[in-house]
């Protein structure tokens, strides 16, 4: 019996990542995809949007990838946890080896903030790209807004708002994330 569920399994991921590729996401099938999932390529300056998953990720239930023209590149044996949401239009990569728990947000764009004249709605994204390094751990909820750059081996703590930078092997945690310490090799 539990030969028969492991092989419904597999048939229903293969069948998830088969009509992954056929709208034009560049996924592995060693990769894990959970249901209802929503990704969006989006056009941008006549270029289509670009959504590649390397092998052995994991995209968990309600996933939301769209990026409006940009691109999200999420290395291998990468998770991303249930109902979180990446908008790549300034451009989003995510190292290998990371942890990214459920409800997160990354966001690589900001709006213009007109004159009160003008509304914000008419004004263009300011598009601000996002690294993630390799072996990073978002907590649950955390928020990295654009232009963001998280070093390798970060521990981000649930619910903060990263907006600046955060070094190599940092532990932030709040809102804005402030580092508290640094994870120290034991060797």
């Amino acid at each position: 019996m539990l030969t028969i569920i492991s092989n419904i399994t597999a048939i229903s991921n293969w069948y998830k990542i088969l009509k992954l590729k056929q709208i034009g996401i560049d996924v592995d099938y060693s990769c894990r995809v959970g249901k209802n999932i929503t990704v969006k390529l989006g056009f941008s300056h006549n270029k289509k949007g670009v959504i590649h998953i390397s092998s052995k990720s994991e995209i968990c239930n309600g996933v939301n990838l769209e990026c409006w023209g940009g691109s999200i590149y999420i290395n291998e044996n990468v998770f991303i946890g249930p109902y979180s949401v990446i908008y790549g239009h300034g451009g989003v990569k995510i190292g290998k080896d990371t942890l990214i728990a459920m409800h997160c947000r990354i966001l690589s764009s900001n709006h213009t903030i007109p004159d009160a004249n003008t509304r914000i709605r008419s004004q263009p994204d300011i598009l601000l790209p996002v690294n993630i390094g390799d072996d990073v751990w978002l907590g649950a909820g955390v928020t990295v807004l654009g232009g963001v750059n998280i070093g390798d081996g970060c521990v981000v703590g649930a619910g903060a708002v990263v907006t600046s930078d955060l070094p190599a092997y940092a532990i932030a945690v709040g809102v804005p994330a402030k580092v508290i310490k640094f994870r120290k090799s034991t060797s």
